[in-house]
């Protein structure tokens, strides 16, 4: 479990084990109508998706009405065409009654711990500056102590596992108040889960989005939307005991993961994205012994 306290100050990651929610597809839909819903989302005709993919559009058009039930191989082809997660890719599998093509392993599974090592080692060569993982609901998965020390105030419930990091960030009992461009940095959070809920089409990701947008939002004026012109992305400002840390987020991602639980981990690091900054991060991490 992930102590909170600055006091702590244990090497390598704090990992969280909870259990991760896997959407839940409805497997006696049929695969052909799976397929016509993804093409339809990804706003490609059967002549484009059938052209894309190589294949002939009757044959296309006798999958997604029934008439013709797709091989392995095909399903496979189509979905890596569609690009579809690992995940939605096993539901189509399953739809059409073959086994999954891709594992989902939790991530205490020995088989991971190779993985979970080169994450440990990222989040601590982060330090000083704030890192951590999540999954593909924005739930906690490990973080380092620097990310702990920005924490303090937050109220203790929004701390419990799983720990939502984007309800952590927008809750008015969160980070919220702390953050000095709220707008412009919860615009910038929800514009990046539409942009995942467009990918996946996940309806968990769909009511976060819902949840996230009940929350209390400050005006957005015409100085919340305008970086500063030498800006390269949007910053996020946020108070540490009066001090305003002005951070860049960078998100990392494995590389053609073939489990599924790697495939939806991604890396948060908030780099400071001017010199004092990075010299309060530096002066906020305990001296080595």
């Amino acid at each position: 479990m992930m102590s909170t306290s600055p006091a702590h100050h244990g090497m390598g990651a704090h990992w969280h084990h909870h259990v991760m929610n896997a959407q839940t597809t409805d497997i006696s839909r049929p695969v052909g109508d799976l397929l016509r819903e993804w093409r339809r989302h990804r706003r490609l005709s059967q002549l484009d998706l059938a052209t894309g993919a190589e294949i002939s559009t009757r044959h296309l058009s006798f999958v997604e009405s029934g008439r013709s039930q797709p091989s392995r191989d095909m399903i496979l082809h189509l979905a890596e065409y569609l690009d579809l997660p690992l995940r939605e890719r096993n539901a189509l599998l399953g739809a059409a009654g073959f086994a999954p093509a891709f594992k989902e392993r939790p991530l205490d599974d020995p088989a991971l711990a190779s993985a979970r090592h080169t994450i440990d080692l990222l989040l601590k060569g982060l330090e000083p500056y704030p890192a951590l993982a999540v999954d593909r609901y924005w739930q906690l998965v490990a973080s380092n102590q620097a990310t702990l020390r920005l924490l303090g105030g937050v109220l203790p419930e929004l701390l419990q596992p799983p720990i939502n990091v984007l309800r952590l960030s927008l809750h008015p009992a969160g980070l919220a108040p702390r953050i000095r461009n709220l707008g412009q940095w919860r615009a910038h959070l929800l514009h990046r889960l539409r942009q995942q809920i467009d990918a996946s089409h996940d309806p968990q990701l769909i009511a976060l989005l819902r949840e996230l947008q009940a929350l209390p939002a400050p005006a957005l004026d015409a100085t919340t939307e305008v970086s500063t012109p030498s800006a390269i992305a949007v910053p996020m400002l946020l108070d540490v005991d009066g001090v305003v840390l002005s951070m860049l987020s960078t998100t990392t991602v494995f590389g053609s993961p073939v489990d599924i639980t790697l495939a939806e981990l991604a890396l948060e690091a908030f780099v400071p994205a001017d010199a004092e900054t990075a010299e309060r991060l530096r002066g906020m991490a305990p001296s080595s012994a």
